[in-house]
């Protein structure tokens, strides 16, 4: 019978099968005595048909993957024989499939790109957000062969197979082979079980929304309808300008890294109300306001993020703004957000425009975003560098790692295999693909999504698809892997503990200043944290000139002068290393610290 496969709703499918051989009566008896063990899955068992447990290979790959038929575990054709030894099993099901490029030149113009393409929302992997799949662009044929071992293949990969087409019923081979053989094949796979693909900006409702008190309004702290004559209280500034909802106020948002943005007028306008007793927390970004919405943030120390307003039109409306009336004339945070992330000032990194070379090859294999994994991703690239890492888990001692682990643990859930797996497919040629037909570059990137799940397990953040810190994943890994090296027993041979390489002490002095005794304290830590002090520009005078020279274009004809800006070279502010470093060092007071003496 038919049986249907899930798949991307815009990825074509072609189903490939050959001529069945005839299945002789040997072939039959050798799967009839390993059948006992065959396990057909559920929704509730994972089947891992995407990914080999032991390395980055996938059905796409030049050896395509095996399917335990016991375990449901995927294997690589270099991990056949290990997995037989592990576990027993002599039925597998081989999965080959090849994907072939769709030609869409006919169906948009070659330097337009699709509005479908274009993202229109902070989400990666979902409509409207980036795409990371490139859905849509190749057709995908799927072959499948049934893989059977007896005991004179030990220590050899080679099994005897047939072909075996998931279209067409099969009298021949034991119903309990067929039924498994079904549902693995229409089985959703691990990576669509267990992996959150999309990520979405979460914005919460505020705490503080339904109970905000909002101040009298009066004919002077009304706010006009009329765009042009919203200026900030404080500088007369007319961009990114946010209005409180609790007392009306007009205030500049606060400056972004390069000096853009503002002066920080609603935000010391919200602190000084404070220090006086009066909470007002939300601010709305004039010039978003429509009729379905308008960013709204809170300072409030709790939130301090953007947030919803169930009220907003209420909130509005008690300053003189009708929703109903109002336009948009200003991007959105949102907006903002999207334009850097498609290349807003990382083209000073990418090196955009210009003709590079492709280079690939060891230690120059990528990660794949799984859905918002940049800081998973960006923490890999750089501890796979460590020589310490690599003489623990590298490709060297990557087959003791996996021949070591009992046969009853799951290589999928142990961190030993996992990061020799990853470590291996970064640093070595593995994953080097030669170019074809089908992909414009060589395949030089795997996706690590059995070590993103495993380090993230029971973890309230790490464990979901939302948007994370590099840094405190950094540590969390590094607690994860030194639990697991303690755990490993002899399983780690290791000289040292993969963590004293990411050690080292702080001495901190402590002096009384009306004593004049003075303490000595140490701690180990694993990050140095270095504040940028954008008071220690070496280039002040350059910034600032261009920033006086953007302000008198913006006075005259802003269109034309907008298409400048993009052309122009921008002057990027630099802070010596040194002054970090020295900012870290430096002495504080501290004016609440008593000392015994």
């Amino acid at each position: 019978g038919h049986f249907p496969r899930r798949v991307r709703e815009d990825t074509r499918f072609v189903f490939v099968s050959r001529d069945l051989r005839a299945m002789d009566e040997p072939f039959l008896a050798l799967v009839r005595s390993a059948m006992a063990s065959v396990k057909k899955p559920t929704a509730f068992d994972v089947v891992y048909k995407d990914e080999c447990q032991f390395c980055f290979d996938t059905p796409f790959s030049e050896g395509g993957l095996y399917v335990n038929l016991s375990s449901l575990m995927g294997v690589g054709h270099e991990f056949l024989d290990l997995d037989r030894t592990r576990t027993g099993n002599k039925l597998y099901l081989h999965l080959k499939f090849t994907k072939t490029k769709v030609d869409t030149k006919g169906d948009t113009d070659e330097h337009e790109t699709p509005a479908a393409a274009v993202p229109t929302q902070m989400a990666i992997g979902t409509a409207g957000g980036f795409d990371v799949d490139e859905s849509g662009k190749f057709e995908i044929a799927e072959t499948y062969a049934l893989v059977v071992f007896d005991d004179s293949d030990q220590g050899s990969n080679r099994g005897r197979s047939v072909s075996y087409d998931a279209n067409v019923a099969n009298d021949d081979l034991p119903f309990i082979v067929t039924d498994a053989i079904h549902a693995i094949v229409k089985h959703a796979g691990f990576h669509a079980q267990v992996e959150t693909a999309a990520w979405r900006e979460e914005i919460g409702e505020s705490k503080y929304a339904r109970g905000l008190k909002q101040t009298p309004a009066t004919e002077l702290t009304k706010v006009s309808p009329d765009s042009s004559k919203w200026v900030c209280v404080e500088s007369n500034a007319t961009d990114n300008l946010w209005l409180n909802l609790g007392d009306g106020h007009i205030g500049s948002g606060r400056q972004h890294w390069d000096g853009s943005g503002g002066n920080g007028g609603a935000l010391r306008h919200y602190k000084a109300e404070k220090a006086k007793g009066h909470l007002f927390p939300l601010v709305v970004k004039l010039g978003t306001i429509t009729p379905t919405g308008a960013d709204v943030y809170s300072y409030a120390t709790d939130e301090d993020d953007m947030v919803t307003d169930p009220l907003l039109s209420e909130h509005l409306a008690h300053w003189g703004i009708n929703v109903m009336r109002m336009r948009k004339t200003e991007k959105s945070m949102a907006e903002l957000q999207i334009d850097l992330n498609k290349g807003f000032e990382f083209d000073k990194i990418t090196e955009a425009g210009k003709e590079l070379v492709s280079v690939t090859g060891p230690d120059k294999i990528g990660l794949e975003n799984m859905g918002n994994s940049c800081y998973l991703n960006s923490v890999l690239q750089v501890m796979k560098l460590v020589p310490l890492l690599r003489e623990n888990y590298g490709e060297q001692v990557s087959g003791d790692i996996f021949k070591s682990l009992p046969s009853s643990s799951d290589p999928t859930t142990d961190f030993s295999t996992q990061m020799s797996k990853v470590i291996t497919a970064l640093t070595t040629d593995r994953y080097v693909a030669a170019p074809n037909d089908c992909d414009d570059a060589p395949q030089t990137s795997v996706s690590p999504r059995m070590f993103k799940r495993l380090v993230g397990k029971n973890h309230t953040e790490f464990s979901t698809g939302r948007q994370q810190d590099a840094v405190e994943y950094f540590q969390h890994l590094l607690e994860v892997m030194t639990r697991a090296e303690h755990s490993a027993g002899d399983r780690f041979a290791g000289s040292k503990k993969s963590l004293s390489e990411f050690e080292f002490e702080v001495e901190e002095r402590v002096r009384c200043s009306v004593s004049g005794q003075v303490r000595y304290v140490t701690r180990r830590e694993n990050v140095l944290p270095l504040e940028v002090p954008i008071e220690a520009v070496d280039n002040a005078m350059e910034v600032d000139h261009q920033k006086e020279l953007k302000r008198q274009r913006v006075d005259g004809d802003g269109a034309k002068e907008d298409e400048k800006d993009e052309k122009e070279e921008k002057t990027v502010p630099t802070v010596p290393f040194e002054a970090c470093l020295g900012m870290f060092a430096a002495d504080e007071q501290g004016d609440d610290w008593h000392s015994t003496a």
